[in-house]
């Protein structure tokens, strides 16, 4: 999908042909074998800090409104800001990147608190309710490498998590179907343009949030509801 005035074209045709289910209004990822409150935390984590902080993590799962809506509800979490990651062009701008001649993947860098939330806890909610991290290359009705499955991890230790994690989860069997996230070094994060920040809020009545994005936000309210804020994280 090359713009949002086509990702709205394609929510109006979910909603003409009925194919939205009641298990895609109640979880982001159909692949699941049971809800998301059935994703365990990972066994691997950094216990809270004893003191406030700030690290900062890079998540790709799909079109970036819904991720970043999902984590601007997260406690802990103080920005989440759409952009774009992994890719080989300096400052590439939306047009480029939908290509998926760039190589980035849409993303959005979360900033969080450490004695607060743990980076395992984060990757629970972008396992549980942000995606699917089994479909490959694309993301619900957004198709190409843009729309990928991938944690940039910003450290060691976010790297030893976040592949512990993928380890434990396809173990358990949690999903139906393999997990094909990547997990990759961040070498640059460029901010998108303006106009896609904070754009589920912003247009809660767009069918394409409405169908794909204001579940998973619901689904972090249910089914998580400890780590669940009413007021949004900054977004700039």
């Amino acid at each position: 999908m090359t713009n949002s005035f086509a990702r709205v074209a394609i929510a109006l045709t979910v909603v003409a042909v009925a194919s939205i289910t009641l298990a895609n209004r109640f979880s982001s990822s159909s692949a699941l074998a049971a809800g998301p409150s059935a994703v365990p935390a990972p066994v691997v984590d950094n216990a809270l800090a004893a003191a406030p902080g700030q690290e900062t993590a890079v998540f790709a799962g799909g079109c970036f409104w819904g991720i970043q809506a999902v984590y601007q509800h997260v406690k802990g979490v103080k920005s989440a800001v759409s952009g774009y990651a992994g890719g080989h062009v300096n400052a590439p701008s939306y047009e480029q990147v939908s290509s998926g001649a760039t190589g980035h993947a849409e993303s959005v860098r979360v900033v969080f608190d450490p004695s607060q939330v743990s980076y395992g806890t984060l990757l629970r909610v972008f396992f549980a309710v942000a995606h699917d991290p089994t479909q490959l290359n694309r993301q619900g009705p957004d198709v190409g490498t843009q729309y990928r499955s991938e944690i940039f991890y910003t450290n060691d230790a976010q790297k030893k998590i976040a592949s512990a994690y993928i380890d434990q989860l396809t173990k358990a069997k949690v999903f139906t179907k393999p997990i094909v996230t990547r997990v990759s070094s961040l070498n640059a994060f460029n901010v998108a343009e303006e106009y896609h920040q904070n754009y589920a809020n912003v247009h809660p009545n767009d069918p394409y949030i409405r169908f794909n994005d204001a579940p998973k936000v619901e689904a972090l309210k249910t089914d998580f509801s400890p780590l669940y804020k009413a007021e949004l994280s900054a977004w700039k």
